[in-house]
């Protein structure tokens, strides 16, 4: 079993439910990131997922497409983020997922960057374009070296490819909570618990879901019909609006206002 799958056991018999944030490697600076990554860790975040920069991100809004874009013109590439990963993980246990679109993927070679993400510390890779029969070849692929592919499902997915889906994921299924692209929003769509619900009947892996959530209220709404939720866009507009001064400081003010359980738990 994966650091990932151990994690959602430890929350199962702990009674409680995941909190897993995103940020973009590289952004502002990797220095930085890596500050970032550790004290999301320290501040008990479950699993981090780890941005891949790409110049294209078309599920992503604007906040994370600019992350991307100030990571890119640091120079930053895959191999720079399977680095912060290895740096990341000679410090925490925290599971960590890669974040990508398949481009940077193929370029740097699937069956290489298993290896070397197994070897970097990572725990899954996230893959938002790949589909069906890609998806169940880059799953087999990341299993040999004891990855987990996790998965994309949607309010828009039909039953019979939730299924194939499930079929080909690990680790923990990541359901967007409204059809669209990344970005805070006011309120968690009503569909995202109805998808939650149908994807149970397909798997019994854990179920996260993403875009759209970053308040505390939003958490826990989500919390009360799903395993984990993911906040992105928020993080990343903190990094963002604190670029001049000290970012690490204000994500961690940020997550401790999001989960304040956890700010009094690691204090």
């Amino acid at each position: 079993m994966s650091r990932i799958g151990e994690r959602f056991q430890q929350l199962v018999a702990n009674g409680r439910k995941g909190f897993i944030p995103f940020v973009t490697a590289g952004d502002p600076d990797l220095e930085t990131s890596l500050s970032i990554l550790l004290k999301l860790a320290d501040r008990g975040a479950d699993v981090i997922e780890l941005g891949v920069p790409f110049s294209d991100p078309m599920a992503d809004g604007p906040t994370i497409q600019r992350s991307s874009q100030r990571a890119l013109r640091n120079g930053v590439i895959l191999g720079d983020v399977l680095d912060l990963a290895r740096k990341f993980r000679a410090l925490k246990d925290t599971p960590l997922v890669l974040f990508s679109y398949l481009n940077p993927l193929l370029s740097y070679g699937f069956e290489r960057l298993a290896r070397d993400g197994a070897a970097a510390g990572v725990d899954g890779i996230l893959i938002t374009d790949a589909v069906d029969e890609e998806a169940a070849e880059f799953s087999r692929l990341l299993e040999v070296s004891g990855l987990d592919l996790i998965s994309l499902i949607a309010p828009t997915t039909s039953d019979e490819r939730l299924e194939r889906i499930a079929n080909n994921s690990r680790g923990f299924l990541y359901a967007v909570s409204r059809a669209g692209v990344t970005g805070a929003q006011q309120d968690v769509s009503s569909g995202a618990a109805t998808l939650v619900e149908r994807a149970r009947k397909f798997t019994d892996l854990p179920i996260a879901v993403g875009f759209g959530i970053s308040t505390a209220a939003q958490i826990s709404n989500v919390w009360s019909f799903a395993d984990a939720a993911v906040v992105g866009s928020a993080i990343v507009k903190v990094i963002e609006d604190s670029s001049n001064g000290d970012p690490v400081a204000a994500v961690e003010t940020f997550v401790s206002g999001l989960v304040p359980q956890f700010a009094k738990s690691n204090t």
